[in-house]
């Protein structure tokens, strides 16, 4: 079997999927974007293209290494996450030529199910109660939401309180069993995020995200000496080395690899495999669209330190499409009791509606994240 076209796709909401084609006629499905930069992770897809055109789709390591190591410059968000793309379409002709699921390839499942968590609240946190109780009627017993809008390196006390009431009010809601997760996504200097940490322990939270920006990872040392609550970081990390430091130090609790931004399924398998050796679990990120889903629980089934799996249905950039909006058959996840259930469909385990993916494609999107400044005019985190 030989690799014969490469195609793109830019869809609603701020997606790109990738078709790869084969001279057998089977074809894979990949999902290589970086939010907001679409266009400059499909010019690197594209670039990248005369490597893969001609050979055999079951070369998946070596493939990997040739465009990773074949280009002297290494590693970065563009170049990763144009080889996760195309190394997701690469599992999926092989999953499903064999007609096996991936997570079959990779040494077998380990688990029957895996539970999934909602976002709530947007990215200026708001009504999470309210939220948080709609998620619980549906079924699930977990939600993630931002900790705070901008905040500057010493802020208010009022914003402080705002983020404790907002975590206060879903636990008096829905009780000590339902998770939540705050996400402080890198808008948190450490001074504050010591002291946001510090007022949210009561509250006993699955996790706190991203307390700070993971390039000031000597801080995470010091703000995980100041809590109980768990760790997580890692969708900003690339590749295994970009996670060696993460784990040798010993500065998170849960690491969460990106499968479209990381390095692709067998990558993030690797990072997986590394993490377990420190003790440390795995909740792959996944604000994406169906096919960054679908590729996730496919790890999430042959991984037997991941705990939980983020998931982009009904989140607050989904505006235009959603998570099953692209698929052939939208009940193809089997949600049931707050978790996804394994199948053993081929490949990813989906098919893609391919016509209502090039009527979106001829729309396309310019989706940019938001640019926020503090109260002074200072460019704040968002």
């Amino acid at each position: 079997m030989k690799i014969t076209k490469i195609e793109l796709f830019k869809v609603a909401p701020r997606w790109l999927f990738l078709k790869t084609s084969t001279d057998e006629g089977i074809v894979g499905w990949g999902e290589p974007v970086i939010e907001g930069r679409a266009d400059t992770v499909a010019a690197a897809v594209k670039e990248l293209s005369p490597y893969i055109i001609g050979r055999d789709p079951k070369d998946v390591e070596d493939i990997f290494q040739v465009l990773y190591r074949g280009g002297f410059y290494r590693g970065g968000p563009v170049l990763t996450s144009a080889i996760s793309g195309i190394e997701q379409t690469l599992w999926d002709i092989r999953g499903k030529a064999l007609g096996v699921p991936v997570y079959d390839l990779l040494g077998g499942a380990v688990r029957d199910k895996i539970q999934v968590y909602c976002w709530i609240g947007g990215d200026r946190p708001d009504d999470t109660a309210a939220a948080a109780k709609e998620k619980a009627a549906q079924g699930y017993h977990a939600v993630k939401m931002n900790g705070t809008a901008e905040l500057d390196y010493i802020d208010s006390w009022s914003k402080v309180e705002a983020a404790v009431n907002r975590v206060a009010a879903i636990r008096d809601a829905l009780g000590k069993e339902f998770g939540i997760a705050v996400d402080f996504h890198g808008r948190v200097h450490q001074a504050m995020a010591r002291v946001l940490m510090k007022e949210l322990e009561p509250y006993h939270l699955m996790f706190i995200e991203e307390p700070v920006l993971i390039e000031n990872i000597e801080a995470f040392a010091e703000l995980r000496r100041h809590t109980s609550t768990p760790l997580a970081t890692g969708e900003r990390n690339f590749t295994r080395w970009g996670f060696k430091d993460i784990l040798t130090r010993g500065v998170a609790d849960i690491i969460q690899p990106d499968l479209c931004h990381a390095g692709g399924i067998l990558e993030v398998r690797k990072i997986a495999a590394m993490a377990e050796c420190f003790d440390v679990a795995v909740a792959p990120h996944c604000p994406l669209g169906p096919i960054a889903f679908a590729a996730s629980l496919q790890l999430d089934y042959g991984t037997p330190n991941a705990v939980i799996q983020e998931q982009s249905l009904g989140i607050h950039y989904n505006q235009g499409a959603d998570l099953l909006d692209y698929l052939a058959d939208r009940t193809v996840f089997n949600y049931k009791d707050g978790s996804v259930y394994r199948s053993d469909a081929p490949g990813l385990g989906i098919e893609i509606n391919e016509d209502v993916v090039k009527e979106a494609d001829a729309k396309g999107h310019e989706w940019k994240n938001p640019v926020w400044r503090t109260a002074d005019g200072v460019v704040a985190e968002w």
